[in-house]
């Protein structure tokens, strides 16, 4: 159950939001507009008054709700309407009149506009105009002239909704935080719908404003990334020069005027205010380069493969960091994948937006390397091996997702917690698709049974415990294919698998024989050491057999996440 509060202010608030509540609606949508509950029980109801004209009920009963305002004059407040719509979900069971009548009086006192028992509260109605959902209008000056108590109104009657969704056995949405980015309203909802959209206008620009943060590095290539996208934009310039904030609008988005209409960051997302990306800018300005770049999909891999490590061992801004990082990340994946899974990733980023933002602050410096990776891979986009990258790096970041998850969960960030739990379910999807056909194309470069049975061999001595499942698992000839291309690039084949093995433990992997396919996979197209430094590391691990991590002391706490297995 979701109630929404709306202000509402002027002369003829009071008559407009009755006109609407009582009219077709802006779609026809409005059917059989009746009251259900009232102050005093018996208000007037422009929609059962059969001998009398509905424009006349109407201005009776607006007349009737503002008469305290009235009776202050110019001394009222500036706001003098509170407009409460209250929704069900759709697979919630019918709720006939009654049972509304009870959950608007639930509202108006949790929200301190009518609180149980007052007499001298404030007046308001509740309207029924469809099965789903009623309205709550009040106005907001008490019969005894005082302004009511309603401090945190928003809070209070998302409260009181959660235990009515309780009592009525309706479905039980997750309680926030106060980080959600605001939810597009009917009005915008109903428009996208008009035109054939698919999302509103505000959700549309909430995403291409993501990825343009995610894509920059600076302020400059950020609103530049904006226009290249079609949006317009309006910086906010103070009388001093300075840009101190922006806001966006759609082309051929437009008011009854013919204007643009324009959304500020800030009410498309907290964390989308100019100062807010600022921050995140600084963080991301690329610092000088010592040594060449490798694969940038190699290095975002690995990189998203640490945030588990980073969530688990990290404080709490530095995981926070991450968890942005990652967000940003699946918002630039879907630019670079293929038609086939782009609709899903976009899915799963739209989705993960959520579990990005918590009351927590984030380090964003702690995320640098996942950053300029991802924003490597989206000014070259060509993912190379036949789409390998992509399927290693989504592997990963279903590892990472389901770290995040119970990362949320133990902190009961139940919001956060559900977009992750949605964005894994869009992730296994996208997955399928992407690594099928990569893993069949490197079975095929299978080497010789021979050679696989000395890999198997190596694999029985580095890990142990997972030999038998990697070796009776269907990626095993993906698995043994790029250990002879490794080999035949000039590694050992039994070092690159330690290497593999000790990069990080296979407990969280969600395939231990994928996982390990994607790792040699990185470590084999690196230049080959030479024979003596093989020589030597081969020594080295010979005379210290306890020294990969990949054993069950170096195993994470049993209560930590494990990704859906497929």
């Amino acid at each position: 159950m979701i109630p929404k509060i709306i202000l509402g202010k002027g002369p003829n608030a009071v008559r407009r939001t009755i006109g609407y509540l009582f009219g077709k609606g802006r779609a026809n949508e409005h059917t059989d507009p009746h009251l259900v509950a009232s102050w005093n029980g018996f208000a007037p109801d422009p929609g059962r008054s059969p001998h009398r004209s509905q424009k006349e009920v109407e201005g009776q009963l607006a007349a009737q709700l503002d008469q305290p305002v009235k009776m202050l004059g110019d001394k009222a407040p500036k706001f003098t309407v509170w407009h409460c719509p209250v929704r069900a979900a759709p697979e919630d069971p019918f709720l006939t009149d009654e049972q509304w009548a009870d959950i608007a009086r639930r509202i108006v006192a949790a929200a301190g506009i009518a609180p149980d028992g007052d007499e001298e509260a404030c007046r308001w109605v509740a309207v029924r105009h469809a099965d789903d959902h009623i309205h709550i209008a009040a106005t907001l000056v008490r019969q005894d002239g005082r302004r009511p108590k309603r401090d945190y109104d928003q809070r209070a009657v998302q409260r009181e909704a959660r235990k009515i969704e309780i009592d009525y056995g309706l479905r039980r949405l997750k309680p926030g935080d106060g980080t959600a980015a605001k939810r597009p309203t009917s009005k915008e909802h109903f428009k996208a719908k008009r035109l054939g959209q698919d999302a509103t206008s505000r959700e549309i620009l909430r995403l291409r404003v993501r990825r343009a943060v995610a894509a920059a590095s600076s302020e400059a290539e950020f609103f530049a990334f904006l226009k290249a996208t079609g949006v317009e934009v309006r910086p906010k310039t103070e009388p001093s020069g300075d840009v101190t904030g922006y806001s966006v609008a759609l082309p051929g988005d437009t008011n009854k005027q013919g204007e643009p209409i324009w959304f500020a960051g800030s009410t498309l997302a907290g964390d989308l205010s100019l100062p807010k990306i600022r921050q995140r800018l600084t963080s991301t300005s690329p610092a000088p380069v010592v040594t060449p770049p490798g694969n940038p999909w190699h290095q975002a891999t690995a990189a998203t493969e640490r945030i588990p490590h980073h969530l688990t061992h990290s404080d709490e801004h530095a995981a926070q960091g991450q968890l942005v990082a990652l967000g940003a990340a699946l918002d630039l994946l879907p630019l670079t994948a293929p038609t086939a899974i782009r609709a899903e990733l976009e899915r799963a980023a739209v989705t993960f937006e959520r579990a990005t933002r918590s009351r927590i602050a984030a380090d964003h410096d702690s995320a640098r390397v996942l950053r300029r990776s991802i924003q490597a891979i989206w000014r070259t986009p060509s993912p190379g091996g036949g789409g390998s990258g992509l399927a290693m790096l989504i592997d990963v970041a279903l590892t990472a997702v389901a770290f995040a998850r119970h990362w949320h969960r133990t902190r009961q960030h139940a919001q956060q917690e559900a977009a992750a739990e949605q964005a894994l379910l869009h992730l296994q999807t996208a997955y399928a698709h992407i690594a099928g056909p990569v893993l069949d194309g490197l079975a095929h470069r299978a080497p010789t049974l021979q050679t696989k049975h000395r890999f198997a061999q190596h694999i029985r001595q580095a890990a142990p415990e997972y030999a038998e499942r990697i070796l009776q698992d269907s990626a095993w000839d993906a698995l043994a294919a790029v250990l002879a291309e490794a080999e035949k690039a000039g590694h050992n084949a039994a070092i690159v698998l330690d290497q593999a093995v000790s990069q990080r433990p296979l407990d969280d992997a969600r395939n231990p024989a994928r996982a390990l396919t994607w790792r040699i996979q990185r470590l084999g197209q690196r230049h080959a050491p030479s024979p003596r430094a093989q020589a030597a590391k081969a020594r080295s691990t010979a005379q210290h057999p306890t020294a990969p991590v990949h054993t069950a002391a170096a195993a994470p706490p049993p209560q930590q996440p494990q990704a859906r297995r497929r």
